[in-house]
């Protein structure tokens, strides 16, 4: 799937025509923010746990350098080889050359949005090796040619008849829509792959500094079995998923599954130490650790747009926001989507390549209300509008309608005069009704003006109140 942000307001039209898809959203984020809201209830100390994980990740931002120095002298010392990359190119390169120096020619992956990031399948594929995403929404989108449409539910846009279609047109199976069934199908076809791939890759959802360790959360056990059976194991992470130490990982643990899928837990924890131990049987002969900044070493160094690197990924502000519950994931033209995915792809990919993301929300706050680390994503949407503003990467009509709206505002009496006269105008259309808009009004009711305004009904409620 080729997808851009430059194409966001095509993206929107085409979501908004696809009535299947936005049912599926809209009935999938309901029923999670509601599972998660049943189960925050029952924590009677979530905001404590909150507030601490909140503390444990701004200390690591603001100290991120001698954490990663950290992290690195610890992992080198339990057999970890760790890689810096400071793009995804550089990312690409490292992951292919462990893949080359290990002949591999099949990968498996578990779910990894950090590669989603950088196009590594793509670049695996195009260099004679066959990556196999493992997670079962990743595996269905993978058959489809798609990104994800979500954080935490890559398939959240397909119903069940529609995974059936797929299993029966790309894998040849007997068509059903029953869940058990699916899960079978994807378990059988999979299980092969896991025995004989060359290389595991994964995600993180932490770092921890102070053991030298990387944490990989999941549900599927698909992770566990990418990491442990393959002679070769990289992590690709972001430098922005340290934590301080193995101390602060329950709390993280605490937050994450009831924010993500509104359970109490998680099904599999894994923790990453290193290579398996000799005489254990178990795990893979060489660990890998890629750091990857690709730009987040900028955000970092904005005192307010910092906080964004919070984000833990769980999707709680995906499932709240009316705008994604509206037109899904794909419509933003990226990997990382929502809310959240408005503030960090002018941020990843500049004002120019996302522009338009940011105007992607209605700023009424909920995604800050739900969000596990209470970032203020509304703020920094409002910070990021005015970088594109001031970039001039907003668009035409709005330019040329603010500077008209400037010139009359410097003027009071023009400005009277252009809020009082639409109003009478109106009053002469058949019904009142209102003034068309092109290319808005078939999508959204058009108000009418106030044929007294604002000025005059305040005087009179004034008058009325002494």
């Amino acid at each position: 799937m080729d997808k851009t942000p430059r194409k966001i307001k095509k993206y929107v039209r085409d979501a908004l025509s696809d009535e299947a898809m936005r049912r599926a959203v809209s009935n999938a984020a309901v029923t999670s923010k509601a599972s998660r809201d049943k189960q925050a209830a029952r924590i009677p100390y979530w905001e404590l746990v909150r507030q601490k994980v909140r503390s444990f990740k701004k200390d690591v931002l603001e100290h991120l350098d001698e954490y990663l120095v950290e992290f690195e002298s610890n992992c080198q010392a339990n057999g970890i080889k760790v890689h810096w990359a400071r793009d995804a190119a550089s990312a690409r390169e490292i992951v292919g050359k462990i893949a080359r120096d290990c002949g591999a020619k099949t990968v498996v992956k578990s779910k990894s949005l950090t590669t989603e990031e950088i196009d590594l399948n793509s670049y695996l594929a195009d260099n004679g090796v066959d990556p196999v995403e493992t997670d079962l929404g990743e595996y269905i989108v993978q058959l489809l040619g798609q990104i994800p449409s979500h954080l935490v539910a890559p398939a959240l846009h397909l119903s069940r008849q529609d995974i059936g279609r797929l299993f029966h047109e790309k894998l040849g199976e007997e068509y059903t829509e029953d869940p058990g069934e699916l899960t079978e199908i994807a378990r059988i076809h999979l299980r092969e792959k896991f025995l004989t791939a060359d290389m595991g890759i994964s995600g993180a959802n932490f770092g921890i500094a102070g053991s030298g360790c990387i944490c990989v959360v999941e549900n599927e056990c698909n992770a566990r079995l990418t990491i442990s059976l393959p002679k070769v194991h990289v992590a690709v992470m972001g430098i922005e998923k340290l934590i301080p130490n193995l101390a602060a990982l329950p709390y993280f643990l605490k937050l994450l599954p009831v924010s993500a899928t509104g359970q109490r837990a998680s099904s599999y924890v894994n923790i990453i130490g290193g290579p398996g131990r000799e005489g254990s049987g178990e795990g893979p002969e060489e660990v890998h650790v890629v750091l990857l900044d690709n730009g987040r070493s900028k955000i970092l160094g904005d005192a307010q747009l910092r906080e964004t690197l919070m984000c833990m990924r769980c999707g709680a502000c995906l499932n709240t926001c009316p705008v994604y519950r509206e037109i899904g994931g794909h419509a933003y033209g990226w990997v990382y989507m929502g809310p959240i995915g408005s503030a960090l792809i002018p941020q990843y990919l500049g004002e120019k390549e996302g522009c338009y993301a940011p105007s992607l929300s209605t700023l009424c706050g909920a995604c800050r209300q739900i969000c596990p680390l209470e970032i203020n994503i509304p703020r920094h949407l409002l910070k990021l509008r005015n970088k594109v503003v001031l970039a001039k990467r907003s668009g035409f009509f709005e330019r040329i309608g603010i500077k008209l709206w400037a010139f009359a505002a410097a003027r009071p009496r023009l400005y009277r005069f252009v809020t009082w006269f639409p109003g009478k105008l109106q009053m002469l259309l058949p019904g009142k009704r209102a003034f068309p808009a092109p290319g808005y009004m078939g999508r959204r009711a058009i108000g009418r003006f106030d044929s007294k305004g604002f000025a005059k009904r305040f005087r009179a409620m004034e008058r009325k109140n002494d």
